[in-house]
């Protein structure tokens, strides 16, 4: 969890803070997420995943699901600065310019580029709490 401000480089390198690098291990993986924003999952999240798509019954829903989402995964190491380097069309399909936002979200981290995740919470900032109850009051 938590919000973390970076900048990715010309070259495509983006440094994953410290806190968040023992959870990600040797390899993990960088996909198209939703909303605009990159998916990073550990490799283990990963295959969990997988599997949970392979159960799906075969549709169009999860074919093209499935072809946008694998088509963009791509096997990311950490460098020795703690960086990882996100491949052009991943960088492109996030509109990632120089100032990043890396936030924890449960079983995954998301990057987002700093106005997309700037629009996003002001979008949704207002409704938070009919969120909140929405999702809580089924529990």
């Amino acid at each position: 969890m938590g919000e973390y401000h970076h900048a990715i480089d010309l070259k495509g390198r983006l440094i994953i803070p410290s806190k968040l690098r023992d959870y990600l291990k040797d390899h993990f993986i960088v996909t198209r997420g939703l909303e605009g924003c990159l998916f990073v999952y550990p490799k283990q999240e990963w295959d969990i995943i997988i599997d949970k798509y392979k159960q799906l019954p075969d549709t169009k829903d999860r074919r093209y699901f499935m072809r946008i989402f694998l088509s963009g995964a791509t096997v990311c190491d950490l460098d020795k600065q703690g960086r990882i380097n996100i491949p052009v069309p991943l960088i492109e399909y996030a509109n990632l310019k120089k100032d990043c936002i890396i936030i924890g979200v449960d079983e995954r981290l998301e990057i987002w580029s700093k106005e997309r995740w700037d629009e996003f919470i002001s979008t949704n900032e207002a409704n938070l709490s009919d969120i909140a109850d929405n999702l809580f009051t089924t529990i």
